[in-house]
């Protein structure tokens, strides 16, 4: 419960904050420019994998599908606020509302279909080379399958804003290389932390390499 909530977490909180951008100039190598919603996304990623290798992939799935609800059911929350106009004590007034949130909905369509994509291809990807390796090799599975995943999910999000309008097309090719290669070392830098959280959860319900908790 507590993986699914940070995922949860991690997702919605990605949907809302993406308008504002920053610069990262990564020791001289490469300058990112990229969405503050970047920030949390990956971790969704490292939840999915956590949950994939301790409890399998039926439930892994199933977070994720429950994450699409919670995005949905927060994009309603904010149609439903926009619509209310604000008084004249409100320390936030409707055109800074809706510069914030106005395109939410677009943001968070175009997120949710590069979402499907990436996750449900990460958690196949995932389950493939655990299948292909016999559950050895962590570090394989988890980071060909973020790869891949991050690679359509930069891809279909960054194409599908800027289809809309919500980014200038101009900034494409940037946001793309961007985007992908910032999910590239988070994915490299968590691989430490999935260790961690796979050797607690053997430690605490005795697991043996490749064994998964049944919880139907």
């Amino acid at each position: 419960m507590i993986l699914a909530a940070l995922f949860i977490a991690s997702l919605v909180a990605s949907n809302l904050i993406f308008k504002k951008f920053f610069v990262w100039d990564f020791f001289g190598v490469y300058t990112f420019e990229i969405s503050v919603g970047i920030l949390p996304y990956p971790l969704t990623f490292l939840i999915t994998d956590s949950i994939s290798e301790i409890y399998g992939k039926k439930k892994a799935n199933q977070v994720v599908t429950v994450g699409i609800f919670a995005s949905l059911f927060s994009l309603l929350i904010i149609l439903v606020s926009n619509q209310v106009s604000a008084s004249s004590s409100s320390p936030v007034q409707d055109d800074m509302f809706n510069q914030v949130f106005g395109s939410t909905g677009i943001a968070v369509s175009a997120s949710m279909i590069a979402y499907l994509l990436a996750q449900y291809i990460d958690i196949s990807i995932y389950h493939f080379w655990k299948r292909m390796t016999k559950g050895k090799y962590l570090w394989l599975r988890n980071n060909f399958s973020t790869f891949s995943s991050q690679f359509m999910d930069t891809l279909v999000v960054v194409g599908l804003l800027c289809s809309f309008g919500e980014i200038s097309w101009d900034k494409f090719g940037t946001l793309l290389l961007s985007g992908f290669l910032f999910k590239v070392i988070v994915a490299l830098l968590d691989t430490p932390l999935l260790y961690l959280i796979v050797y607690a959860f053997r430690e605490r319900f005795k697991l043996k390499i490749n064994q998964e908790i049944q919880l139907d």
